[in-house]
This record gives C-alpha cells, sequence and structure tokens, in this order.
C-alpha cells in the first residue's frame, strides 16, 4: 500500500507518537511518497508537561524527520482526544490537500485510529467507525472517508515497527507505560554511581559527576526504583518481573535483554527511552541509559 502513494497525487498525513518519536517514524517513508507533500503529525500532546515548549518540541521533531530523510511542509502536534485540537488539524488538512486526497500513514500504537475515529465524530457525528484487529492498534484495512468535494481521506492499515517498546508488552502493561493524561516529573537527588530503574524496563545510571538533580519524565504508573549502580546488575536480576515491572512475571522471559548506550553531557539534557519519555540532566556529567535491544535511547538538547 506504501507504494501506491507516489503514484497518486495527495497529502501525506505522517502520524507519530511525540513519546517515541523513533520508533514510530515509518523506515524509508520518504522513498514512498514521491512528490506529494508530508504533513508530519505528532499525537498525544495532552500528555506533555506544561512546562514544555511546544515550539521545542516541534523543532526537535523537524530535524529528527530531515535526518530520517522525510521533508514535511509542516510539524503540527496534536491531540486525538481534544475535539478543538482535531478542528485546527482538519483545517491543516484542508489547507495542504488543495483538492486532493489525502492518505493518513502510521506505525502501530500512535493512536491514529483514534485520532481518524475522532475526526469523523466532529465532521459527521458517527462514533467508532473504525474497528482494529486481535494485534493492539492496528487498522484491519483501509478505510476511505468521502469528502465533499469527492476526493477521500483514506486511514490506512498501521505499519509494524520492531523497534518500538510496545511490542514487547502485554495489554496491561501498555496501559502502565502509556501516559492517559499529562505527566508529572518526578525530581531525584542522585550521587555519582547510583542508577534509577524505570520498572524492569529501563535503566539510568549515574556514571560521573557531582551530585545533582535528575527529572523523569514518564507515565504517573510506571514505578522508579533507585539503587547503587555497582548492584544494579543483581538487582535487575533479582526483581525483574516482581518488584521492577512492567515487564509481568510471566513475560521476563520473552523480554529482551537491556543495551546500554553511553553518553557525556555538558549542558542540560534530556536522555530519551523511546516509549517510556526522558530523564533531564541538569549538570555536566557522564550519564548510561539502558533499554531493551532495538529500542534506542537518545540524547537530546533538553525541551524543559
Amino acid at each position: 500500500m506504501l507504494n501506491e502513494l507516489g503514484q497518486k497525487e495527495a497529502l501525506i498525513v505522517n502520524v507519530v507518537d511525540i513519546f517515541d518519536f523513533s520508533g514510530s517514524l515509518i523506515p524509508s517513508l520518504h522513498r514512498f511518497v514521491g512528490n506529494n507533500p508530508i504533513l508530519l503529525v505528532g499525537n498525544k500532546v495532552d500528555i506533555l508537561p506544561k512546562s514544555l515548549k511546544k515550539t521545542k518540541m516541534v523543532q526537535w521533531m523537524k530535524e529528527r524527520a530531515y535526518e530520517a530523510g522525510l521533508r514535511p511542509i509542516e510539524v503540527l502536534l496534536t491531540s486525538a482526544k481534544k475535539a478543538n485540537e482535531m478542528k485546527i488539524l482538519l483545517e491543516k488538512i484542508e489547507e495542504h490537500r488543495k483538492g486532493r486526497d489525502v492518505y493518513i500513514v502510521g506505525v502501530t500504537n500512535v493512536g491514529k485510529s483514534t485520532l481518524i475515529n475522532q475526526i469523523i465524530k466532529n465532521t459527521v457525528g458517527i462514533k467508532e467507525v473504525i474497528t482494529t484487529s486481535q494485534f493492539p492498534g492496528t487498522t484491519l484495512d483501509k478505510i476511505e472517508i468521502p469528502l465533499e468535494d469527492g476526493h477521500y481521506l483514506i486511514d490506512t492499515p498501521g505499519i509494524i515497527h520492531r523497534h518500538q517498546m510496545a511490542h514487547y508488552l502485554g495489554k496491561k502493561d501498555l496501559r502502565i507505560i502509556t501516559p492517559s493524561k499529562e505527566i508529572k516529573p518526578k525530581v531525584y537527588q542522585l550521587n555519582e554511581g547510583q542508577t534509577l530503574f524505570l520498572g524492569g524496563l529501563a535503566r539510568f545510571d549515574f556514571v560521573k559527576g557531582h551530585r545533582s538533580s535528575f527529572i523523569a519524565y514518564v507515565s504517573n504508573d510506571i514505578q522508579l526504583h533507585r539503587t547503587k549502580l555497582e548492584k544494579a546488575d543483581n538487582f535487575y536480576k533479582k526483581h525483574k518481573g516482581g518488584l521492577l515491572q512492567p515487564p509481568r512475571l510471566d513475560e521476563i522471559n520473552i523480554f529482551p535483554e537491556l543495551v546500554r548506550f553511553e553518553f557525556s553531557v555538558k549542558e542540560k539534557t534530556d536522555i530519551v527511552f523511546a516509549g517510556l519519555g526522558w530523564i533531564t540532566v541538569t549538570r555536566p556529567a557522564v550519564v548510561s541509559g539502558w533499554a531493551p535491544k532495538g529500542v534506542h535511547v537518545l540524547k537530546r538538547k533538553a525541551l524543559v
């Protein structure tokens, strides 16, 4: 279906999850769309802390998109749960489509179907039009929604991206890691040689530096646990699936091993755990982030 995009004359609306930007980018999308314009839409803006400057998030998304070869005509933040956000999105789509069809594309679990349902609800008044398959968050087939001028808004099936944290978790744990409301920052005073576990899903090590504040921006339902770095490996082996959840005890055998990424930080910086959130490092330090094999840990200039 992606191969069709370059043969059509259409506006491509690429929906991504702002909490899992790298995990929700479609690999090589720029090769499929031909000369068609792309409107990049970051979903779930409602869960971002109010202290975060939206312009910084938009700029960061734009830079990451360019690195991936995308040249969006505009980057927009929205929330599939907010009617007023849908109104703005519809206006932007109408502005950029210029009488063409509109294709909505995205990987699984970015909230694309929820977004389309909200568009239909706000324009036609029908609820829950789009169904999903047994795989969480995946639309069964492409769905064509007629527009007033005879063209269509087309919702395409969710594309499976194997480097998403969501693929390693069951439905219950998926609800835990996916924020449903504004995330509340959690502040920790750490000394050199201390570790924070984000449930059993990821790990943050303060390797070197002066005692300072670290601010975690993750789902309010994820429990964080502090321990000494020298004991962290044994602590993880002993408590994964128990004290350190998710993953649950019956899922730890299929959960990938954690892989380490080290960063030297010179200024206020976010260490981003794809699909989970981020930890802000407030002072110069050497830190490391651990995530399941295949899931990205990235460094960016602090957004807050």
